[in-house]
């Protein structure tokens, strides 16, 4: 009898040591993610504290921050963030009205409008590094189709991308014809999912569409429209693909957003110091306007609550 409650106070113990560690155990595999995100962005926030060449190993040292106020007092600093920011306001503006003009379109569910929004989605299975090498032999002065439309316009010598005046109109068309499906079919799901006893109501009191639009649509919508917005605003900010793939970020350094720079930074002046500060405040800045859109969400969410 001895043994036998001795046996049992013993299994008792490892089920409580058990059910302590569950949890712990539970959450390993985020702590292990979490390790694997800080690594990298701690060994990036160490380079951008040094003076650091591959070329020049022997003139690595620490200048404690002098890298950021070399930046800060660069032109081509401030012209990369100009860039950045007219080509993300640009991308994400154009894409949101597109977007939502579409999804108003097929927002009734027939079999035709279910085609066709998923035929809409061909270009967001396609890779940007293709669409932008597909785009650069459309716009091909030479032999390229688009190139060839617009001479029937008029324009003989249209440089699409080669000129400095029509490079960021070039490369913006192609991140829109990439990305303007994923806002559609979003905006798509927040239009059929709303309610819809207010547009009843408003039909039935013969309300013009343009106030059942702006008045009732519109404010719904708001929620879906903010996260698509913050879902591109940081894609488009951090933009390399289209960008590299058409340009390089020329010509000259027309498109020289952050991403390429620091691209162009680290393996053709294979300045590590100075691409790993611009990948840094590329990250402060993409934080930044993170906390401005979720607060944004949080105290729109708590205002429909409190009028629900």
């Amino acid at each position: 009898m001895a043994a036998t409650a001795e046996l049992d106070s013993l299994t008792r113990r490892r089920f409580r040591i058990g059910a302590r560690a569950l949890p712990y155990l539970l959450s390993l595999p985020a702590l292990l993610v979490c390790i694997g995100i800080l690594i990298p962005f701690f060994t990036a926030v160490y380079y951008s504290l040094q003076r650091y060449r591959l070329s020049q190993p022997w003139a690595r040292e620490m200048n404690w921050g002098e890298t950021y106020w070399q930046l800060l007092t660069d032109p081509s600093f401030w012209n990369t963030l100009q860039v950045s920011l007219s080509y993300t306001i640009l991308t994400v503006g154009l894409q949101l009205l597109l977007g939502l003009g579409i999804a108003l379109l097929l927002q009734k569910r027939t079999r035709l409008n279910n085609f066709v929004s998923i035929m809409l989605l061909l270009p967001l299975m396609t890779a940007p590094a293709l669409a932008a090498l597909m785009w650069k032999l459309m716009t091909n002065p030479n032999f390229g189709i688009l190139s060839y439309f617009v001479s029937l316009l008029g324009f003989e010598d249209f440089r699409w991308a080669s000129s400095p005046d029509t490079a960021l109109l070039t490369v913006v068309l192609v991140d829109t014809w990439v990305y303007t499906p994923f806002i559609m079919i979003l905006l798509l799901a927040g239009l059929r999912s709303l309610p819809r006893q207010p547009f009843e109501a408003a039909a039935l009191d013969g309300v013009p569409r343009s106030f059942v639009f702006l008045r009732i649509t519109l404010p719904m919508l708001t929620p879906y429209i903010l996260t698509a917005a913050l879902f591109r605003v940081l894609e488009s900010i951090q933009q390399f693909d289209i960008v590299y793939a058409m340009t390089q970020g020329g010509p000259g350094d027309t498109l020289m957003v952050f991403q390429v720079e620091a691209y162009l930074n680290f393996f053709q002046s294979t300045n590590v110091g100075r691409s790993a500060a611009l990948l840094l405040i590329l990250w402060a800045i993409t934080f930044a306007i993170s906390n401005l859109f979720i607060k944004n969400w949080l105290r729109l969410r708590e205002r429909t609550h409190g009028e629900a």
